[in-house]
């Protein structure tokens, strides 16, 4: 009896987790790789799940694609690694073997482009398509579109079973807040047999998620939970030891439509055996009718009208003007930075926008001195970066400052942490900041980072860095155009110390739909200029202005005199070409960029009063 007639008419019992296994024991590397170097440890593995009841056994091979084994040096493998896989499997001796496949992109990384990461599923589809396998399981997939292009392949290539499963972000909901109902109706257009949800969740999360889901008219429901939520002690994930709750949650998962139940991350033989049993034991069988129950909506948060002007909506014939000022790093500092905060609104900043620890100093927190530049009548511009927080932290983050006001915010990755003054401490990166950008305008459209809905929708305006000194400025801009799709609002760039590279940028962004906030930062001596030269990654200078600061070296006044000429100059230039300008305050001397800032209103007012 094929798979295919054999899923009609009983509950399918699939097997347990391989890697988290693996890892248990102690096991390090890459685990598909094991099909070579230790094929009687997979084998043995296999067979233990065939004793414990599994009708189904999975390959090994769930991260054996180019773009993974890439990370071993083993991309050159991936047939080899595939097909000794199917081989393994089959001589467990399992009524039915399935050809693994993971997805590559995960949950909220920034991701390769679609078309390499399913050019490197579609070659290990390839290699299994040439095996004697009974169908092919497609599981732990975060991007759906990722998902339905290898079952599109797939399909067009062979009629055995195809099971597809997608992990969600939250109960009910991809990442992306499709609903999973979507989703599973979608795998089934494609050409999935079966359809399901797997890993991140254990049962109770996975049956929540289930009791949303009505039958599909064709494509069977399968789950594969995680063996509970993951617990980490001395950096190694592990899982509570609970193969009876499984066989507890069984005749449950079944009774919401599951016709195929097996374990991901945290399962071991042992939880298949109680899977087993409560099949047998209860005599169960797949539902063909259920009735969702309605559940109750909530009533969306009334939210009040935004009356914020954006900063990408500046009037004619007016600069905007972004002016960052840095928090301090001792308290004293606070007095200081509050009056820089005020004189640089009075004289006609547009918002004063505040680093978030910038080059890993730590420095008193940014949101605490926004929201307090904001009740003395500022405009807070808050930098974010993912060096420092988690995604959990992040979200928590951004939806203060929603209920704080402040609605502008520049997304950065954040220089790791070992260049700053705690060198020890650890840099998160859970995302990007191309990743960040998404989420954000997630989060504008009302959905967590989960997916799961906010009850209301935040009104944030999104930038990112620009580099406006990089060697390949073609590549540079490259990267923007890939950000502007990410959702970034508008651009801040890097400080420019030429005209000459001032009217090059103009040049290459000009194309951009979004405006771009050109930066000047002025010089106050030849040592500052010498630093941001030399040791300040994306800034440089020009020899000519190296040299005139060189040649005042031991005149402070006389320094900073020229390094505020020098940068009215390269303010003239920029505003014949950019409405946006993005002065940086050096060492905290706001009086420099409180005079470059009148300064540009004045340039505006004489402009004026010429075309009268």
């Amino acid at each position: 009896m094929s798979l295919k007639e054999a899923r009609k008419n009983q509950i399918i019992v699939g097997d347990g987790a391989v890697g988290t296994v693996l890892f248990q024991r102690g096991i390090q590397g890459c685990f598909e790789e094991m099909n070579l170097s230790d094929p009687e440890q997979i084998t043995s593995l296999h067979e233990q799940y065939v004793r414990a009841g599994s009708d189904v056994i999975q390959t090994n091979t769930y991260a054996a694609n180019a773009v993974k084994l890439a990370r071993y040096q083993l991309s050159d493998h991936v047939k080899e690694i595939n097909q000794a896989a199917v081989q393994l499997a089959k001589a467990a001796g399992a009524p039915y073997v399935m050809a693994t496949i993971g997805g590559v992109a995960t949950m909220h990384q920034e991701k390769l482009p679609l078309t390499e990461r399913t050019a490197a599923l579609m070659e290990q589809a390839d290699a299994l398509l040439d095996t004697d396998v009974d169908g092919f399981l497609l599981e732990t997939f975060y991007d759906l579109d990722e998902l339905g292009t290898l079952l599109d392949y797939l399909r067009e290539r062979t009629d055995k079973l195809i099971a597809a499963e997608v992990t969600l972000g939250d109960i009910g909901v991809l990442h992306t807040g499709m609903h999973v109902q979507e989703a599973l109706a979608y795998l089934e257009a494609h050409g999935a047999d079966v359809t399901g949800m797997n890993c991140r969740m254990g049962p109770y999360h996975i049956l929540q998620s289930l009791e949303e889901v009505q039958l599909l008219e064709q494509a069977d429901i399968c789950v594969y939970p995680n063996a509970s939520l993951p617990n980490v002690r001395d950096g190694r994930f592990s899982y509570q030891s609970n193969p009876s709750y499984f066989g507890d949650m069984t005749p449950a998962l079944v009774e919401e439509g599951a016709s195929w139940i097996g374990g991901c991350c945290g399962t071991t033989p042992d939880h298949i055996a109680a899977i087993r049993r409560a099949v047998d034991e209860h005599n169960l069988k797949p539902v063909r009718t259920k009735t969702v129950k309605t559940k109750e909506k909530h009533t969306p948060h009334q939210q009040k009208k935004e009356t914020i002007t954006k900063l990408t909506e500046t009037s004619i014939n007016e600069t905007s003007v972004i002016v960052e000022l840095d928090p301090p790093k001792a308290l004293s500092g606070v007095p200081a930075f509050m009056a820089g905060a005020k004189s640089l609104t009075t004289a006609g900043a547009t918002a004063v926008t505040l680093a978030d620890n910038s080059l890993a100093h730590s420095r008193i927190d940014n949101l605490a001195l926004g929201s307090k530049i904001k009740d003395e009548g500022a405009r807070p511009l808050l930098h974010v970066a993912c060096r420092d927080r988690n995604i959990i932290g992040l979200q928590s983050h951004l939806l203060g400052l929603h209920e704080l006001g402040i609605r502008d915010i520049l997304a950065i990755t954040g220089d790791p942490a070992k260049v700053g003054d705690f060198p020890g401490a650890t840099s998160v990166y859970d995302m990007s900041s191309m990743d960040l950008i998404r989420l954000i305008k997630q989060l504008n459209e009302g959905q967590s980072f989960s997916g799961k809905e906010l009850g209301a929708k935040t009104a944030f305006t999104v930038g990112a860095a620009f580099n406006a000194n990089a060697r390949r400025l073609d590549r540079e801009v490259q990267r923007l155009e890939k950000k502007i799709e990410a959702g970034a609002d508008y651009f801040m760039s890097q400080p420019v110390y030429s005209s000459a590279r001032i009217e090059e940028v103009a040049d290459a962004v000009r194309h951009l739909p979004v405006p771009v906030y050109i930066g000047i930062m002025p010089l106050v001596s030849s040592r500052n200029a010498e630093f941001l030269h030399h040791e300040v990654p994306g800034i440089t200078l020009t020899e000519e202005v190296r040299e005139q600061m060189r040649g005042l070296s031991g005149d402070k006044e006389a320094s900073e005199q020229e390094g505020i000429r020098l940068a009215k100059e390269l303010i003239d230039t920029a505003m014949k070409h950019f409405s946006t300008i993005y002065l940086i305050t050096p060492f905290l001397r706001h009086h420099i960029t409180t005079e470059l800032t009148s300064h540009i209103r004045l340039q505006e007012q004489s402009v004026r009063s010429r075309s009268l």
